[in-house]
């Protein structure tokens, strides 16, 4: 054993040794030179890279120094993160493409057009998009971003000089800025001077949440497709307005694995994209091989990952006509660490991710040709395949929720058209104003299919990510894939938000019905004002209006207000949530009356969640973004740490998201049981349930799949298990809509998310299941037979009393990814309507 310990001492000695002595060589090839008036990382940084994680500070004054110093750069500023930080992007090529960069883009767009015959491919430019650590924690690709830009810049001699007149490199240095900062931060402090490579170090071991997501901790690399988050929306733009041909997404992955680039496993490539694609995503693979052969750097492709999603970096550039490719790094997650592998430093990982990008130009150069004219003939092949029928999708009482899918369509350059007139098709009404045409003749016809389609047959049961993610069933919108062209009406240039009813005053009361997305937020804005509002727990007709069940009353007398002031608040509010209020003149309606007792008072709602160690972060952010972002709502943080010293008698709804592990102790479970007795709301996600069960919170009766693997072989056995795992597919379950937790939903089912095999027994008394799958509930996506056979007929929510309190469950994500647009109302019921229940 002593003997292991001096060789790997040894072994160690010689790496930590190589990266004090670390220089730019280390990195860069050899075969060129390097112009000595371009300023090096180190100048700026103050150490080579590799010696210490790169902030995103000095990353950015870099990339600007660069860009001030060689003329083969320009550098835009395309918007902030949600702390502020730039989204950069670099501009790559030669001096004399410079000059011309505008007709060149103007060109390579024309490429995809379907009368692009007469462009000369061979004479055009290649246009590679270059992005690094959408994952902020998987910090090689950024650091290595560095070394890219200066080998781009200052690189002298015949094979620059032919690289860079022939492509167009996008480049974008930190496709992550907040998280990139964040690990950054911790991977520095925690650095030693005698680099440790114990991976029980607390270098290796981030505290929650980590730098792998943005400032709302969410996985920006799932976001390609729902383009909710600005970093997102910066980049999608710079995709559509140049159409890149290539588009590389650096990452890292466990310690202990080696080097992965793409293709993925052949069985997992979305049937919309074609063959080619992945043929030519084959033939750059060899340019990675030969590069990763000469640096002695292990690897391997075809055996991990996949292109199904379209919604992450390296599969939506397929469905767009270019080529996605991921590049998998084993990451250091510090400075060198021990793995299985040997000893892994920070540096190494930096080259391998350099290599990768260098291979990735040198691929693009020698089959430039033809991946240009691949994109061509994959819009031509797009063309002839055009529909002559349309898409519409709306909502007659939320309008916004419509706009809100349209809004994702036209970051998508996809066209839009107003409905003509009013028709009805399928037993749903479309309402001219309440929604939207897409017409199947045009450019971005894949794309819509691809966002659009319900898919539930596959050739593989094994998915990297969801399996599912059909944009009209997660706004819960009506929705009709084969609508005839004569309800086509004008085309929508410039989108705007939905039209409003303009307030008449009134010295009576005002009504706002609780079908519309923004409603929570306009309620919130009086509850927070002081005014009293009262919900309806029944439907009702006033003023030849029916007003369904939800409708929030805001009387006009024995309020703080007065008369005049409440109609300008009122106003204001319907104006700011872009929400119609009504005013009406008397109590005397159809059905229940204003004054009576099925209109319930609301009080202002004080959440808060609990996050830190054992949450789930991106299921915890989601539910922050929505309240902060899309409702102005306030919600306090509270941290598993310090949940002991919290005062719970602040709020009158806790949630607790999906968690793992042992979040809360013994005597955390008591304080919130105390605190639901004494009147409040707890709200629990998926595995919330089974903590629930285990500490008395309510009595659940779970169903299990106890398939046996038979006939199954030992190479067989993860195929096995993770064919029985829900990755994300979609569900139909009916809906009470006299009960609380569906409020504001004008149809009787509705389109649930899943990705979990929590599966809760209907309970016998059936008012008490609001919301229960169907009998055959798959809408979309890939499930088990067993797991099916199971999930029929189960319950999704249940709610329970407890004391003075409630306790509410939802086993599904109501609010996945943030643009599940649909469900983010039962959360919203939940914390407005809980003592209602």
């Amino acid at each position: 054993m002593k003997y292991l310990y001096l060789i790997l001492f040894l072994a160690f000695s010689l790496n930590a040794n190589a990266q004090e002595n670390l220089d730019l060589s280390y990195y860069l090839p050899q075969d060129i030179s390097y112009n000595p008036e371009i300023t090096t990382p180190q100048e700026i940084l103050g150490y080579i890279p590799g010696e210490w994680h790169v902030t995103h500070d000095l990353l950015v004054s870099y990339m600007r120094t660069l860009a001030s110093e060689s003329p083969r750069i320009t550098i835009e500023n395309r918007g902030t993160t949600f702390e502020g930080r730039p989204l950069l992007l670099l501009i790559i090529t030669s001096e004399e493409n410079q000059k011309n960069i505008e007709t060149i883009r103007e060109d390579h767009v024309n490429l995809t057009e379907a009368n692009s015959e007469d462009l000369k491919t061979e004479e055009m430019p290649i246009v590679v998009y270059q992005g690094f650590s959408i994952h902020g924690n998987e910090p090689s690709g950024s650091n290595s971003a560095l070394l890219v830009a200066y080998y781009l810049a200052a690189g002298q001699g015949e094979k620059i000089d032919e690289l860079l007149k022939n492509t167009v490199i996008l480049f974008d240095p930190s496709l992550n800025p907040d998280g990139l900062q964040r690990f950054a931060y911790w991977a520095n402090t925690n650095k030693s001077k005698n680099l440790n490579p114990d991976p029980q170090d607390r270098e290796f071991s981030e505290v929650w949440p980590g730098g792998r997501t943005n400032h709302y901790w969410f996985d920006m690399n799932r976001d390609w497709l729902p383009v909710q988050l600005p970093e997102s929306r910066a980049r999608i733009a710079t995709f559509h307005k140049w159409q890149p041909n290539i588009l590389t997404d650096h990452h890292e992955m466990g310690s202990n694995s080696s080097f992965f680039f793409q293709p993925g496993i052949p069985s997992r490539t979305h049937p919309l994209t074609p063959q080619m694609n992945q043929d030519l995503t084959r033939e750059i693979g060899t340019y990675h091989a030969k590069a990763l052969d000469k640096i002695g750097s292990l690897y391997y492709t075809q055996e991990d990952y996949d292109d199904f999603y379209y919604g992450k970096g390296s599969t939506f550039p397929d469905i767009n006509g270019s080529i996605g490719i991921l590049f998998e790094q084993a990451s250091s997650r510090g400075h060198v660490q021990e793995t299985d592998n040997g000893l892994l430093t920070f540096p190494f990982t930096i080259r391998n991710q350099f290599t990768a990008a260098l291979s990735t130009l040198e691929a693009a150069g020698n089959m430039r040709s033809k991946i240009l004219d691949y994109q061509r003939s994959f819009y031509k092949n797009s063309s002839d395949t055009m529909g002559k029928d349309a898409y519409v999708f709306g909502s007659e009482k939320d309008k916004n929720k419509a706009y809100y899918l349209a809004e994702i369509l036209k970051r998508q350059q996809v066209e839009i058209y107003e409905i003509k007139e009013d028709f009805e098709l399928n037993g749903k009404n479309f309402k001219k104003g309440a929604g939207y045409i897409i017409p199947k003749n045009q450019k971005q016809h894949r794309l819509v299919e691809a966002m659009f389609e319900k898919r539930t047959s596959f050739t593989d049961s094994l998915f990297y990510d969801i399996s599912a993610w059909s944009f009209p069933l997660a706004f819960d919108l009506d929705f009709n894939n084969s609508v005839p062209t004569k309800y086509t009406g004008g085309r929508i240039d410039s989108l705007q938000k939905p039209a409003i009813n303009s307030l008449i005053k009134s010295d009576y009361a005002y009504l706002m019905e609780w079908h519309d997305y923004n409603t929570p937020k306009a309620l919130n804005l009086i509850l927070e004002k002081g005014l009293r509002a009262q919900v309806g727990m029944k439907t009702f007709e006033a003023d030849n209006k029916k007003y369904d069940y939800g409708t929030i009353l805001i009387s006009v007398q024995n309020q703080k207000m007065n008369a005049t002031d409440i109609f300008n608040f009122l106003t204001e509010v319907s104006e700011k949530s872009n929400v119609s209020i009504t005013g009406v003149g008397t109590g005397l309606t159809k059905g229940i009356n204003l004054g009576s007792n099925y209109f319930r008072s609301l009080e202002p709602q004080k959440v808060a969640i609990i996050v830190g160690e054992g949450i789930t972060p991106y299921d915890a952010g989601e539910i922050w973004h929505l309240f902060d972002q899309r409702y102005d709502m306030n919600i306090t943080k509270l941290d598993t740490r310090n949940f002991g010293r919290a005062d719970l008698s602040k709020y009158t709804d806790i949630i607790l998201p999906n968690s793992w592990g042992s979040a809360l102790d013994k005597n955390d479970t008591e304080k919130i049981k105390d605190w639901v007795k004494d009147g409040g709301t707890l709200i629990g996600y998926k595995n919330a349930a089974k903590w629930f069960n285990s500490n008395g919170f309510m009595k659940l009766e779970f169903l299990e799949n106890k398939l046996k693997a038979e006939n199954i072989s030992f190479e067989q056995r993860n195929d096995f298990r993770g064919a029985q795992g829900i990755g994300g597919a979609i569900f139909e379950a009916t809906q009470d809509r006299s009960h609380p937790i569906n409020f504001g939903y004008s149809d009787n089912k509705i389109a649930l998310f899943r990705d979990t095999t929590i599966f809760i027994k209907a309970d016998s008394t059936s008012y008490k299941n609001p919301i229960k799958y169907t009998n055959k509930p798959l809408l979309s996506g890939y499930i088990s037979k067993p797991n099916l056979d199971l999930l029929s007929n189960t319950i999704p929510f249940k709610q329970v009393g407890m004391g003075r309190g409630n306790v509410i469950l939802f086993t599904d994500n109501t609010n996945f990814r943030g643009f599940w647009y649909g469900t983010n109302k039962l959360l919203m019921n939940a914390i407005f309507f809980g003592d209602e229940m």
